[in-house]
């Protein structure tokens, strides 16, 4: 091999051949063949402290069952994050800055249950859990991580001193935290993953990055300060997050008369955000490509998708859209949420009068609901059954709450345009006369399931045809919620039976026409069928689940739970497969 770095390309049959110095290599700790490396990068290499000199990189917990020990975050008792359950990063996609916190993990006592679950399961380790339960001394300390599996870029995030981290991270915890987060999440980070350019990346790759004396005094660690704050409300804008406290659409911020209004000034705002954000990442790329001298091998630009804010359509929906077609999935996604949170306050798990969460405890009733918010504006149901049906059959049908919530929370003036804004934005597929109901009877469970990561909190008892549905929040459920189901069950059959006679004396009118004879015995046909799929339900299925009076533990988890209630429910594809998690 030649004494010379060149890494150009040779000509003709040694196109692909390049020339490098054996003595470049051992620059780099740990010596990897990494023969693309630029002169720049090997000086770099040379003249700087490996970033182990300022702190160590560290992988954490692993709890060797993720279906015993590790929880979503909306899953147990929000009285018991704290105690018994503590936030769990596990690393998650591409995301920079803030986020990805989506889990919790039993570490009560010290993480007593599992270090004794990993001692009986691993008896040759001789009860050093240590080997499991990594870097333990770590795990409430303020740092940075990233995901140590990844497909893509890597991207660090703050790690806050209330969250445990898990093995699939790489962790670092130097005390000057806003330097290498800045540094971390520039287009110098490729040079890390150069030198591992596997799938899995290690935390000993991380220890190699070169610190430059030049680039400690250039970097400007307001940067961190000011991308951190815009990601961290990015990210507690979603009821994903455990610090979600209201929604934006409904923030004073944004108010305009109609929904449409209010909508655009806060698609305004989030272009603005996406458009800040990005002018700091490529001020912060500027600042290390010339401290490290790479100005002729590195731009600072940063495209639009590569802004990971979930506000940026172009960060958040795959694939090649147009401009047109973001816009609509982001409005339609935004409607979503709206309808979520809407449900959300019908249940009492929030309220329009109080940021935050409200009722989220095992079995708390509308009482614990009042206690905390005395007037609301829009209460919460006072049974915590919520009828989902084809029909005004009862006053607290979900179609038939929504519409009071959008009264209630944009004012009756613009009642009927607010509304008509809603179901177009749903109307994803275009299909003639959609309204409302359409979308709670079609689209909403799912979409619920989705945003939960198939474990749902809403539940949706069913009958096999989905002629009787209703919803109940987990968090209130006692063992008597089924037992209020099959009433509302049998007063919808006997408010479809005396629908039956009504079309039957239709059918036998002499003042009736022939068309409408005609229609009354169709539908008559309809409502015999569903009568029958109702008694069956009721005897195969409710009526003996009502009787069991079973009781449920939120600890347990979501998929636990949800099977025991068996066939009663809508079937969650996927949900009681094994390993699932």
């Amino acid at each position: 091999m030649s004494e010379s770095h060149n890494n150009s390309h040779e000509q003709g049959m040694e196109k692909y051949f390049f020339r490098a110095s054996a003595a470049d290599f051992k620059k780099i700790p740990g010596g990897p063949v990494a023969y693309w490396l630029s002169d720049f990068v090997l000086k770099a290499f040379n003249e700087g402290e490996p970033l182990r000199a300022y702190s160590k990189g560290s992988t954490g917990l692993q709890t060797s069952d993720s279906a015993t020990f590790v929880r979503y975050v909306h899953e147990p008792s929000a009285s018991s994050i704290g105690e018994k359950w503590f936030r769990f990063a596990k690393g998650g996609g591409f995301r920079k800055w803030f986020g990805n916190v989506e889990h919790l993990v039993n570490w009560e006592d010290d993480g007593r249950e599992i270090k004794t679950y990993v001692a009986d399961k691993y008896p040759y380790l001789k009860g050093n859990y240590a080997l499991v339960v990594k870097n333990e001394s770590t795990y409430f300390q303020a740092g940075l991580l990233t995901s140590r599996v990844t497909s893509g870029n890597l991207s660090f995030r703050v790690k806050e001193a209330a969250e445990i981290y898990a093995d699939a991270c790489t962790a670092i915890f130097p005390s000057d935290p806003e330097f290498f987060l800045c540094l971390l999440s520039t287009k110098l980070l490729g040079i890390v993953q150069s030198l591992n350019p596997t799938l899995n990346f290690q935390a000993g790759d991380i220890e190699k990055f070169p610190i430059l004396e030049s680039a400690l005094a250039l970097a400007d660690r307001s940067i961190a300060k000011s991308c951190i704050a815009i990601s961290r409300t990015d990210w507690d804008s979603s009821e994903s997050s455990w610090d979600f406290t209201s929604l934006p659409l409904l923030q004073p911020d944004y108010r305009q008369p109609t929904l449409k209004g209010t909508y655009q000034k806060l698609r305004t705002h989030w272009r603005e955000m996406v458009l800040e954000m990005q002018r700091l990442e490529e001020e912060n790329n500027r600042i290390f490509i010339d401290a490290y001298g790479l100005q002729d091998e590195l731009k600072p630009e940063v495209r639009l998708n590569e802004i990971t804010l979930t506000c940026n359509p172009h960060y958040r929906y795959a694939g090649n859209k147009t401009e047109e077609e973001l816009e609509a999935l982001l409005l339609a996604d935004t409607m979503r949420e709206l309808v979520s949170y809407a449900v959300g306050c019908m249940f009492g798990r929030y309220s329009l009068e109080r940021a935050g969460l409200v009722l989220a405890n095992q079995g708390e009733t509308l009482a614990d609901y009042l206690a905390q918010v005395p007037q609301p504006s829009f209460p919460a149901d006072d049974d915590n059954v919520i009828p989902l049906l084809d029909g005004d059959w009862f006053p607290d049908d979900v179609t038939l709450r929504f519409r009071q919530f959008l009264r209630v929370a944009f004012g009756d003036v613009h009642y009927e345009d607010n509304l008509a804004f809603i179901e177009q934005a749903l109307n994803a597929k275009g299909k003639r006369n959609y309204s409302l109901r359409d979308y709670f009877l079609g689209e909403f469970y799912a979409d619920h399931v989705k945003r939960y990561k198939k474990r749902p909190i809403y539940w949706l008892f069913s009958s096999p045809k989905g002629t009787f549905s209703a919803l109940v929040y987990l968090h209130r459920y006692r063992p008597d919620t089924v037992s209020v189901v099959l009433s509302y069950l049998r007063d919808f059959r006997k408010k479809l039976a005396s629908r039956l006679d009504y079309l039957q004396q239709v059918a036998i009118s002499s003042s009736a026409s022939p068309s409408e004879k005609t229609k009354a015995i169709k539908e008559a046909e309809v409502v015999k069928k569903q009568l029958l799929e109702l008694d069956d339900y009721e005897r195969d299925t409710l009526y003996p689940l009502a009787t069991e009076q079973r009781e449920l533990d939120l600890d347990d988890g979501v998929k636990v739970n949800y099977l025991k209630l068996g066939g009663a429910l809508k079937k969650i594809v996927g949900l009681d497969a094994k390993g699932e998690d």
